[in-house]
């Protein structure tokens, strides 16, 4: 991913019950090597679906520059290059993952 980029998140989610369901996706990112310190998890996105009994569905998340930037040690807004998992769920305990790299 490059400053003027965008990167899509996508996820197949399937409700496995015989009953209809509501779920609640959140996206979150780590900054894996950064200059500050950073939370572990930072939500970044979230969505409400609803599935019917055995549906699947794609949810996507559009992530952007800005998603990744922090405030810097003089508290100025910075994004910068490394490493980042990017984590698709129903809870900040419930996830699954993946890692890209930003560019600058």
């Amino acid at each position: 991913m490059r400053p003027d980029e965008s990167l899509l998140v996508s996820a197949e989610i399937t409700n496995l019950s015989p009953h209809p369901a509501t779920e609640t996706l959140q996206l979150y990112i780590r900054d894996l090597v950064a200059s500050v310190t950073r939370p572990i998890q930072e939500l970044r996105g979230f969505q409400r679906i609803s599935l019917a009994a055995a549906e699947s569905q794609f949810v996507t998340f559009t992530l952007t520059g800005s998603d990744l930037s922090f405030p810097g040690k003089d508290l100025l807004p910075v994004i910068e290059p490394g490493e980042f998992l990017v984590m698709i769920g129903s809870s900040s305990a419930d996830w699954r993952s993946a890692k890209f790299t930003y560019f600058s």
